[in-house]
């Protein structure tokens, strides 16, 4: 849970994190997509440049899409398909963004630099059993028979144990969480060679903060002693901005919301999906995108404040999106606005956005309450820089007029849009089906302007993508680790995941998170005289 922050109207956003083997890997919306290579090299760390990455990226997936494409792998122990069938929203967004947005259709936005696009969308499903492709099934489970692994799994580690500043250990209990009635005594596991933390970007710098490794004012509010000055640990977390804005579909639309709902369709669906591994339940519901720029006549549309991130940042960057559009075939519930005890029983489908690139960070750190209890002190920082809002009040406007020319469209759900005042052109309202390809856009007023202001900030949410609270930068520019990943200050301690992450990057973060595990792997059997990676 954030803290309460002013730009979001008062609210305090919550952003869940995978709590179990596996993390995000288990529960994210499966959702392919990469960035652009250029992302890795604007990091500016040596040995993580993308002509050093792409060989890991085709290593670690089996591409089942298309074959013969050259900067996708065929071999690797993810895979990505099409999932367990296709949906036919996703045609008609797509149809109406070739046509009515008139932009460009290709069948792969994953070649690390195409982009303003659309296209279908891939998904982490092995295409023949229909099953999730995740970390923990395709690293860890499979590895069961490998005597050189353990998992003790519903454990919290408190602290990295050192002796005169190297890493010799961890210290552990039982999760309170996952494991409220086990015994809470600590226990202490001793690291000969290495200790590296795997724990993203909530766990990573808390960890640290509470091994006495961060900033002096941050450990002394908590009572914790410290080994080394490292005021980077827990800065700079990032995230993407997502909204999603439901709209009503038509009674023959096929969509996720009875299987969602639980109607009787699930038992058909799971019995097709266990004999065949197809049906809805090898699907997520997203079949379509566009990694979108805007172009000159939607720039001039924009508020003067998102001018100058535009020409600071993507202006000169033909592959870096300012944002994902796309359509679910289905309802998604906000994270801020739970309206399911409302939502009639029907078809619907969810416009999403989220913006690839805002410019506000936040912070993670470890507080202790005045009951002596341990918290976490969150700020995500959403929306803290005035441009940050910008490309989703046009978001808003521009996937509302492509939902209003797909084939499936009955009009708004009015309860998961802005409160527009009364008597606005904008007002939602049920539709008997899409306006005409060529009719005119909705004119917005200012009035309807701050709705659409007030409504993302009460609604805009994590992406789940949170990153960069322990980076791979010099340790003078708050910097956390280096570039084989070693914790300033310190010996025998690595850090490896998402959270070393410097810089934001252009995609679901699942493909980032399994990369920096690879070149993790690399960086730890070199180090350790291992030639088997």
């Amino acid at each position: 849970m954030g803290s309460p922050s002013p730009r979001l109207n008062g609210h305090a956003p919550i952003v869940p994190s995978g709590r179990c083997v596996g993390g995000g890997s288990c529960v994210n919306f499966m959702a392919y997509t990469r960035a652009p290579a250029s992302d890795y090299d604007d990091w500016g760390v040596d040995g993580w440049e993308s002509e050093n990455l792409i060989p890991l990226m085709k290593k670690l997936e089996t591409y089942e899409v298309h074959s013969d494409r050259p900067s996708h792998g065929y071999d690797g122990p993810i895979k990505v398909s099409s999932g367990g069938c296709k949906l036919g929203v996703a045609d008609e967004f797509i149809q109406v963004g070739t046509t009515y947005h008139k932009r460009q259709y290709a069948d792969d936005t994953n070649d690390l630099e195409t982009c303003n696009t659309y296209s279908p969308w891939s998904k982490y499903i092995d295409g023949t059993t229909g099953r999730r492709s995740d970390a923990a099934h395709h690293y860890v489970y499979n590895q069961a028979h490998n005597p050189n692994l353990q998992v003790w799994d519903g454990k919290h580690v408190k602290r990295v144990i050192f002796k005169d500043k190297r890493a010799v250990g961890v210290e552990f209990a039982s999760d309170p969480v996952s494991c409220p009635d086990a015994d809470q005594s600590l226990s202490i596991a001793r690291a000969s060679k290495l200790v590296v933390i795997s724990a993203g970007a909530f766990g990573s710098p808390t960890i640290l903060e509470r091994s006495g490794i961060g900033a002096e004012a941050i450990l002394k509010r908590c009572g914790i002693e410290q080994l080394v000055n490292l005021p980077g640990v827990g800065e700079n977390y990032q995230d993407h901005n997502l909204v999603f804005v439901p709209y009503l579909a038509a009674d023959e639309a096929v969509t996720m919301d009875a299987l969602w709902r639980g109607d009787s369709i699930l038992q058909e669906s799971l019995a097709e999906w266990n004999s065949s591994g197809k049906s809805l339940i090898a699907q997520n519901g997203l079949d379509s995108k566009i990694k979108w720029r805007p172009d000159d006549e939607e720039l001039k549309a924009m508020d003067p404040a998102f001018q100058p991130r535009w020409q600071e940042f993507f202006q000169d960057r033909p592959d870096k999106a300012v944002a994902i559009f796309s359509a679910c075939a289905g309802y998604v519930q906000p994270l801020s606005r739970p309206l399911l005890s409302i939502l009639p029983p029907r078809n619907y489908i969810t416009a999403g956005y989220c913006t690839l690139y805002p410019v506000s960070v936040g912070s993670v750190h470890v507080n202790v309450t005045g009951d002596g209890n341990e918290r976490m002190d969150f700020n995500t920082g959403f929306l803290d820089d005035p441009s940050d809002i910008v490309p989703l009040t046009f978001a808003y406007k521009k996937t509302r007029e492509l939902f209003r020319r797909m084939a499936s469209y009955r009009g708004e759900f009015a309860a998961g849009h802005p409160d527009f005042p009364e008597g606005s052109a904008a007002a939602c309202r049920e539709a008997s089906g899409p306006v005409d390809l060529n009719a005119p856009d909705i004119v917005y007023t200012t009035e309807d302007d701050e709705a659409i202001d007030r409504f993302h900030r009460d609604i805009v949410q994590t992406t789940w993508h949170s990153l960069g609270t322990c980076a791979m930068k010099p340790e003078a520019d708050q910097g956390v680790v280096d570039a084989r990943l070693n914790v300033y200050g310190v010996s025998n301690l690595k850090v490896a995941d998402l959270s070393i992450s410097p810089l934001n990057v252009g995609t679901n973060t699942y493909s980032t998170a399994l990369l920096i595990g690879e070149r993790a792997a690399m960086i730890i059997a070199e180090e350790l005289g291992i030639n088997c990676i």
